[in-house]
């Protein structure tokens, strides 16, 4: 995560980051009016090597919210890495059509949000407890602990939104199930779409990410991750063990990421401010 600063030295510095965002509109035009279409067969494997990260900022002594957000993102980074077999993955086809016909949100988006949150529910507690922190659970890995009336209470019903499929990976016996994959997909479809996101690929499928994970820096990431991957997907096919485009990735967050970055530190810079007047003062 890089913060991107934009000096006044020159007009050419605004032209080049305002281009930057024409760029990423102009490709995130993708949109199909209504379904999916009939949803491609298994994709063929691409197996590429995604590169090591370096270890996640954060985690410092002392300090538990930096540590919880840096093992997040170590998570996320692990199921992005995470190769899955085509034949498993392409079991969930059918509820990603489903999810998009029922609440207009671009089945692309909610792929990417399922590889990023558990690989494609292959991540070792998706079936089963909580995450590593204790809060979420599921396929989508909503939140089960945060209340009154958690994430999932709340759109826990959305699975009546559409017929369930006759067979998909792991149907629950009782519904609703934040286990279950036609559950969990139907509640991040109607999660998603309630904050703005809908067919194109743009900066409201941007925002509707970054609420889905939290408005913080780490969410900031996330959702660039998320974003990106959907539009090398629907500009290349749908590679499921592709790592995400660093260009794309780049495009998406001088566009939407930075600028949320820079609203996140706004307050930071007022109260350093207002300390530094108290002290000369």
């Amino acid at each position: 995560m890089h913060l991107s600063e934009h000096r006044p030295l020159a007009v050419a510095g605004a032209c080049l980051v305002a281009g930057i965002a024409a760029l990423v509109f102009s490709l995130v035009q993708w949109h199909h009016g209504g379904a999916p279409g009939p949803v491609a067969p298994a994709a063929p494997l691409v197996v590429v090597a995604a590169p090591t990260p370096a270890p996640a900022a954060g985690g410092l002594a002392g300090n538990p919210i930096a540590e919880m957000r840096a093992a997040w993102r170590r998570q996320l980074l692990a199921n992005d890495r995470a190769h899955v077999p085509a034949g498993w993955v392409a079991g969930f086809y059918t509820l990603y059509e489903r999810a998009q016909r029922a609440f207009g949100v671009n089945w692309l988006l909610l792929a990417s949000v399922h590889r990023e949150e558990t690989a494609f529910s292959t991540a070792r507690t998706t079936y089963h407890g909580l995450n590593f922190a204790h809060c979420c659970a599921g396929p989508m890995q909503f939140n089960v602990t945060n209340g009154p009336r958690t994430t999932w209470e709340r759109f826990s019903g959305a699975f009546r939104r559409a017929s369930r499929p006759a067979s998909y990976p792991h149907p629950t016996a009782t519904h609703p199930s934040v286990y279950d994959d036609f559950d969990a997909m139907m509640a991040a479809g109607r999660l998603l779409s309630a904050d703005g996101a809908g067919m194109a690929l743009d900066g409201s499928a941007w925002q509707a990410a970054y609420g889905y994970y939290g408005y913080d820096a780490t969410g900031i990431a996330y959702a660039d991750d998320v974003l990106a991957r959907a539009i090398g997907w629907s500009q290349h096919g749908f590679s499921i063990n592709q790592p995400v485009d660093p260009a794309l990735r780049a495009a998406v967050d001088a566009a939407w990421g930075a600028p949320a970055r820079a609203a996140l530190d706004r307050p930071r810079v007022r109260v350093r401010r207002k300390r530094a007047r108290v002290r000369s003062g």
